[in-house]
């Protein structure tokens, strides 16, 4: 192959990015793991997603992917990267990585996706370090068996009603992963296009609310189905609790009542995601019968 070049931007035309979907594909097949997150996927070819993109040309083909999200707050720059697997030993991937970091500044850090051992031989060679580690966990919906769905006495269980609950699931999504550089801050645009995906179904959108003030959503738990996977896989997509709703054993009910929802779809395992630190998160998931599957791992620059 030539000479490689790489090319930042805001926006991706509509044939690169269909060029960048197809090499992600191909990426997700040679490697069992998808490359990039849904987030990184859905700004392709959005005009306003806050991401900046790098793409790696070789004679004009492209060959390699790097998506950069800004520092914002406290939460440092976010990269992913994919390189195809056809373009692989060249040299791309620390190409990509070296300018994501570099462009993102200082803290930034490359996600890792199942933390495979290229990427940790590249980590190593750039004297990268682990910052984060993220857990893909995973359970039959067959056994065990699961419990019987309780709602406790004052609480409402219902599903999406429509564009009217956005506001309140923005505020309470907001409030719970405030400290969450991916999933905080979410804007209604956010919500949207995730309603837009083929997957959204409404009657998999689990809310609690007060019986006594039941404009005002407790909590919410998403769920999707990844009909990509063969057999589909189900997943407990985004479980948010509004902090002064804490402590009403709201997360168990709603990823209970989601759970039984996608056991009844006939769906033989469910996943789900959770920072590898946030204890009571995996306490309470490991205590539903779930148990680590795969690892991504951030890196970052050493101190």
């Amino acid at each position: 192959m030539g000479e490689m070049t790489l090319r930042w931007g805001t926006e991706l035309g509509a044939d690169t990015a269909r060029a960048v979907r197809e090499l992600l594909v191909r990426t997700s097949a040679e490697d069992g793991v998808a490359p990039v997150s849904e987030q990184a996927v859905l700004s392709l070819l959005a005009t306003d997603s806050g991401a900046e993109h790098l793409v790696a040309l070789r004679e004009g083909v492209v060959a390699g992917y790097a998506n950069l999200v800004a520092a914002h707050g406290e939460h440092p720059a976010m990269a992913e990267v994919a390189v195809d697997p056809a373009a692989r030993g060249r040299g791309i991937g620390a190409e990509l990585v070296s300018a994501a970091l570099t462009k993102g500044g200082s803290g930034t850090r490359v996600w890792a996706h199942g933390n495979r051992p290229a990427a940790q031989a590249l980590a190593a060679r750039l004297g990268l370090r682990v910052a984060r580690e993220l857990w893909q966990m995973r359970r039959s919906l067959a056994t065990p068996e699961l419990p019987e769905l309780v709602v406790p006495e004052g609480t409402a269980l219902r599903t999406y009603e429509g564009a009217a609950d956005d506001a309140e699931l923005l505020r309470v999504n907001n409030a719970a992963f405030a400290w969450h550089p991916e999933q905080g801050g979410w804007t209604e645009r956010d919500i949207a296009v995730r309603r837009d995906e083929s997957w959204f179904d409404p009657k998999g959108l689990f809310i609690a609310v007060d019986r006594a003030d039941p404009d005002r959503i407790l909590g919410f738990h998403w769920t999707k189905v990844h009909y990509e996977e063969n057999p589909p896989v189900g997943e407990v997509y985004v479980v948010a609790i509004d902090p002064a709703a804490q402590g009403r054993g709201l997360g168990r009910l709603l990823t209970l009542a989601g759970l039984r929802y996608l056991r009844e779809r006939d769906l033989p395992e469910v996943l789900l995601y959770t920072e590898a630190d946030n204890t009571a998160a995996v306490h309470t998931y490991t205590r539903l019968g779930f148990a680590a599957s795969h690892i991504d791992v951030a890196y970052s620059a050493a101190d």
